[in-house]
């Protein structure tokens, strides 16, 4: 296996972390070492390769340069697996309490070789919140011979408390040139025949990972042989080729729908992965856009032939297209997660990048409108005043249009007139518009009489259609009755709120009850004193009542009038009293 045959034996021949090793061999050379270190990154970058480089360093015989000599006992012991000194603990798989206060115990016996015992835990983020409360007394204070080397690759999940007792160092991902020269030199000393291109496609699906690139190169080294290409690695892995996503672009460029329909039967009958054409896609037209920002292809991953492509195919679009055009391949790639038919969303994506109209930069538009005006105005324009008591069509030259002064002769020469003589200006003809305005409004006169007449009838109708304003309204009285107004009081200012809310409702009722268009003025006015009478009653002749049985009657009829029943049948219902 490739990775395990060329993992690094020294600091230098780590790949892509230099910040990392150079700061290590520093601390060795200067007797600096710290007792607990924590590696983070992601996965395939180092981490513990770096681990263990670093315990061969601390433990060997006769280093050099800070470097392991990987030739003495201990370095050896630590290569193959079997020394006693260091101790490589899968922190996924011995994450409780009880593993770890098996390390505490065994911190406490010095190495039986070398001068320290190293304890190199990876995925240390996998134990769980009893294990690091155990762990934080031995890492805070451990014996000077113990180093602690912690691996993760999530780094969120380790407690600050273990953090601020260790150093910590991150591993960046890996570079693809660092990755594909890397594999060029594996392949030449395997002696494998491969082309850049193939080793490109490899190193881009590493995804920054050195590990995940070489286990790819030993899985085309065993489908293709000592000599591969980049069309048999598209085989393989099924991958969507550059040509495909030019020819995407050239279609958008020649508006041609055909091609995009062809381009998308393509890729569905090959069995291509939609999302990862719409992912290819987007990158390609970044590339166009990274070409036409930085006038060069540098930037660009891909061969020297690629990236002169980039280079013609990207001035047919402008940058305002190109970054439309991304988000339209973003916006799909999203939907088709989704979709049930994500064949339909593909094609639509592509009708919709066909026919999408180019961008027009404001500064350019500007510029042609500024061009049409000087060619407007470098023309000869007459203008024509066709009026009475108007002075004579005089034609209005504009441009650049020299004319000679013209030659009179003496009897064509007017001298001006003495300045006490001045011509009369012509007479101004001014035409005054009518103004019309609408007729006044005419005044309706309604007698006190009608009005108070129709008062119930007006409250009954506001109560049958609007019982809320026809209650408010039978509490209300009417006061008097001023030419086309009629004025409301009320006993509260509740009342008057209430009935100015709903004015016009009132005011066209009315028009239908008097007969005229009405306003309607509410105002804060006690009710006036209730009219009682006599109520009497079929029977023989009764004795003229004295001044005590008056007195009494009248209270009758008002307690009468004060119950609540009586009081609710007449503001609900309109209730009157039977004579």
């Amino acid at each position: 296996m490739t990775a395990r045959k060329w993992r690094p034996q020294l600091f230098e021949d780590i790949v892509g972390q230099s910040h990392v090793t150079t700061t290590l061999r520093n601390a060795i050379a200067t007797n600096r070492l710290s007792h607990a270190y924590i590696f983070s990154g992601p996965r395939g970058v180092g981490k513990t390769t770096t681990a263990r480089i670093l315990a061969k360093a601390i433990n060997c015989l006769h280093p050099k340069e800070n470097n392991p000599d990987n030739t003495c006992e201990l370095c050896r012991e630590i290569s193959e697996g079997r020394s006693v000194n260091v101790f490589e603990i899968d922190g996924a798989s011995n994450r409780g309490v009880d593993e770890i206060r098996n390390l505490r115990e065994s911190v406490r016996y010095a190495p039986a070789k070398g001068a320290y015992k190293v304890y190199i835990i990876d995925e240390v983020h996998m134990l769980t919140k009893e294990a690091f409360n155990a762990l934080l007394k031995t890492l805070e204070e451990p014996p000077a011979y113990i180093v602690f080397i912690f691996a993760t690759t999530e780094m969120h999940k380790v407690p600050l408390t273990i953090l601020s007792r260790c150093q910590r160092f991150d591993f960046r991902r890996i570079a693809i040139e660092e990755i594909q020269s890397s594999l060029r030199h594996i392949a030449d000393e395997e002696r494998i025949t491969i082309e850049d291109e193939a080793l490109l496609l490899i190193a881009k699906r590493g995804d920054g990972s050195l590990r995940d690139a070489q286990s790819l190169f030993d899985q085309v080294v065993s489908f293709c042989g000592t000599s591969i290409t980049a069309a048999q690695i598209i085989g393989m892995f099924n991958l969507v080729d550059s040509e495909f996503y030019f020819r995407v672009t050239d279609a958008i460029a020649a508006k041609d729908t055909k091609q995009g329909f062809q381009i998308v039967e393509e890729i569905v009958s090959r069995g291509f992965d939609i999302r990862e054409f719409l992912n290819g896609l987007i990158e390609h037209l970044r590339n166009m856009l990274v070409v036409r920002s930085m006038r060069s292809a540098k930037l660009v991953e891909a061969s020297d032939a690629t990236r002169k492509r980039y280079e013609s195919a990207s001035a047919a679009f402008q940058d305002a297209d190109l970054l439309r055009l991304m988000k339209i391949g973003s916006d799909a790639e999203a939907a088709v997660r989704w979709s049930a038919q994500p064949r339909f969303k593909l094609e639509l994506t592509m009708l919709q990048m066909i026919k999408m109209d180019s961008s027009i930069q404001i500064n350019d538009l500007l510029e042609q409108i500024s061009e049409l005006k000087k060619k407007l105005n470098g023309n000869l324009r007459i203008e024509l005043a066709d009026a009475d008591d108007e002075p004579l069509p005089v034609p209005v030259v504009r441009g650049n249009v020299k004319a000679t002064q013209p030659t009179l002769r003496p009897d064509q020469i007017v001298h001006p007139s003495p300045p006490d003589i001045i011509p009369p200006k012509p007479a101004v003809r001014k035409v005054e518009a009518a103004v019309v305005t609408p007729p006044p409004e005419p005044v309706v006169h309604i007698s006190s009489e009608d009005a108070f007449s129709k008062w119930t009838q007006f409250v009954d109708q506001a109560r049958m259609q609007k019982i809320s304003v026809g209650t408010m309204l039978s509490e209300s009285h009417l006061v008097d009755v001023r030419e086309n107004s009629l004025r409301i009081g009320c006993p509260d200012d509740f009342h008057v709120n209430t009935l100015q809310r709903h004015r016009q409702f009132l005011s066209d009722l009315a028009q239908q009850i008097y007969g005229a268009k009405l306003r309607l003025e509410t105002i804060l006015a006690d009710a006036p004193p209730a009219r009682t009478k006599p109520i009497s009653v079929p029977g023989p002749a009764a004795a003229p009542a004295t001044a005590c049985e008056s007195a009494a009657d009248e209270q009758g009829m008002s307690d009468l009038h004060a119950h609540p029943v009586v009081q609710a049948l007449i503001r609900d219902f309109g209730a009157q009293e039977v004579l």
